[in-house]
């Protein structure tokens, strides 16, 4: 399935926007990312596998916050960074 990379991450990504991942859930695509790109859930999920504070994490249009949330592989998933500063 289609996962959107935010720009903050590109530098795991080789300055890819948009990956293929494999997986039955969310938190599955995320780990088999991190196969493909090591390093990259890290910035994404802390250690006890939920979304840092400040990414989001949509599949299709629905915002999710359970990683364990059933994905098929028509659906895409789309990882946003927060933006601050001020």
């Amino acid at each position: 399935m289609q996962v959107k990379i935010p720009s903050p991450l590109y530098s795991y990504t080789k300055n890819v926007n948009v990956v293929e991942g494999q997986g039955k859930t969310v938190l599955e695509v995320l780990d088999n990312l991190n196969v493909q790109y090591p390093g990259i859930k890290f910035r994404m999920v802390d250690e006890h596998n939920k979304i840092r504070p400040h990414m989001k994490v949509f599949l299709n249009v629905d915002e999710i916050k359970d990683l364990n949330t059933s994905v098929s592989t028509t659906d895409k998933i789309m990882i946003v960074a927060a933006l601050s500063g001020g």
